[in-house]
């Protein structure tokens, strides 16, 4: 039954995510549609996404229909330029179409844009009402340093506060375009300038300094996207006690739920990643846990042990040692406001970076880094999925339809952007551009347009997440040998 009902969910979410495709599809064409209506061109199709109808049906001259390839869609108007490529030919007219005006061109061209833009600003509207979750991690203090990675060989040390990065003031570490993360992805050049803040030992005073650090990336394949940059740091975070397994070494020590790890060792804990590796170091020692509790700094005994059924995280994984707390407190996410100018400004800013990244010789992000309709659906499925589904999907209209907006229009022929493009041109040379040519160079267009769309949604299809999932964790939990442990913690008799 619970298999039925999980079926019945996903089938839902994806009718549910293609629903939310089609309305943004529906709006943008829906632009070009009634601006033509009103400019008195001539409508042949209504169509969302492309290829053979495989539905349609023609209501006072117009034929409305859904195509065969989930991308996109289009209004056919034949009279503002040669699109057979993707619309297909229509031999029916018995007579030649009367010419119009690039003024006309323009404003059908333009009116797509329009309306995804509009659709966008209704969407902010009401997120500004509703809210969203708060995507951004707040802090710019380093909590995990990767042994032997880019960041620790550039001078990096966990407690280091990241003010700068290229000479920009960051805010955050992910979340948003001016974090870390972020400006780590976007940046141009071989080596990244990063401005830090570190707290001297001896003096206890905080210095400024300037690390330089080289950047990995993921190599790709044919299916698989290259990595973006990183250079091996991770956000600082609190850990919070929330479960502690029972037969664990935390269980016979004097833990207790809620404790905050401040230190182990001496050592101040900044991260999970920082706390693990500590455990990893004192694999069947007796370490020193300072927690805080009802605002008192208590310190707890215990020992790192490597479960005796060699119990790992995966397959993949390595055997570590561990203290059984299964669960660590999660910051709950907390929702915001934005007012629809600042997401407007934000998404139209992400759009601006991303291309100019594209285009930038510099730069290490490329086309095979890029979402077709299979990755945003993928997107969009994990948003429905979540604790906030309708504020994440109207959050994504905001995002996506401004991006459609822009990348339409783009002065590249077959977007809305080469049609304005085309009609400005016309309007300086005072006469039509040649018909021939504008249909050899819309087909070479549509040709690579349509390559891309295979390109990216090859990758979207066949990449594979950089984390495991939950079902590659073994039912059977860590078991541990305590006897030593008890020993050496005073507790034989517990």
């Amino acid at each position: 039954m619970d298999t039925f009902l999980h079926i019945l969910k996903v089938i839902g979410l994806i009718l549910l995510v293609l629903l939310s495709f089609n309305i943004i599809i529906f709006v943008h064409e829906l632009g070009h549609f009634l601006a033509a209506k009103w400019r008195g061109l001539h409508v042949e199709k209504f169509q969302i996404w492309f290829g053979k109808p495989i539905w349609k049906k023609t209501i006072k001259g117009v034929q409305y229909g859904l195509g065969s390839i989930p991308a996109g869609g289009f209004v056919s108007l034949p009279q503002m330029a040669p699109m057979e490529a993707i619309e297909g030919n229509n031999d029916e007219r018995s007579e030649p179409l009367p010419p119009i005006t690039p003024m006309d061109k323009i404003i059908v061209a333009f009116a797509g844009p329009l309306f995804s833009f509009l659709l966008a600003v209704v969407a902010a509207v009401i997120i500004s009402n509703i809210g969203v979750p708060d995507k951004v991690t707040a802090t710019q203090t380093v909590g995990y340093v990767v042994k032997g990675d880019k960041a620790e060989q550039a001078g990096f040390k966990v407690g280091d506060k990241i003010i700068k990065i290229q000479g920009e003031e960051v805010n955050g570490f992910r979340g948003n375009l001016n974090a870390i993360s972020e400006s780590i992805i976007f940046s141009e050049g071989d080596k990244i300038d990063f401005l830090v803040e570190r707290e001297n030992q001896q003096t206890k005073e905080t210095e400024q300094l300037t690390l330089t650090s080289e950047f990995n990336m993921e190599k790709g394949t044919f299916t698989q996207r290259r990595g973006t940059r990183k250079i091996g740091i991770g956000a600082a975070d609190t850990l919070i006690i929330n479960v502690i397994q029972p037969g664990s070494p935390a269980s016979i020590s004097d833990f207790k739920k809620d404790d905050l790890i401040k230190a182990i060792n001496g050592i101040k804990i900044y991260s999970l990643g920082q706390y693990m590796d500590i455990l990893k170091e004192n694999t069947d020692k007796v370490i020193t846990v300072t927690v805080i509790r009802d605002g008192e700094s208590i310190d707890v005994k215990t020992m790192p042990l490597i479960p005796s059924n060699k119990w790992k995280t995966h397959d993949k994984a390595e055997l570590l040692p561990m203290l059984g707390i299964e669960k660590f407190q999660q910051e709950e996410r907390k929702l915001v406001y934005p007012t629809p100018g600042k997401q407007l400004k934000e998404s139209g800013m992400m759009m601006w970076t991303t291309v100019s990244r594209l285009v930038s010789s510099s730069s290490s992000i490329g086309p095979d880094q890029l979402s077709g309709p299979v990755g945003i659906g993928k997107v969009q499925y994990q948003m429905l999925n979540s604790e906030f589904p309708i504020n994440y999907i109207f959050y994504f209209w905001v995002i996506f339809n401004v991006n459609l907006a822009i990348f339409n229009l783009l002065p590249f022929p077959v977007l809305d952007g080469g049609h304005i493009t085309m009609a400005v041109a016309e309007m300086i040379r005072k006469k039509p551009l040649n018909t021939r040519m504008l249909e050899a160079v819309q087909t070479v267009c549509v040709l690579l347009l349509l390559s891309m769309f295979v390109y990216v949604t090859i990758k979207d299809s066949f990449h594979k997440d950089e984390e495991y999932t939950t079902k590659t964790i073994p039912k059977e939990g860590p078991v541990y040998d305590l006897s030593a442990a008890k020993i050496a913690l005073g507790k034989s008799n517990t």
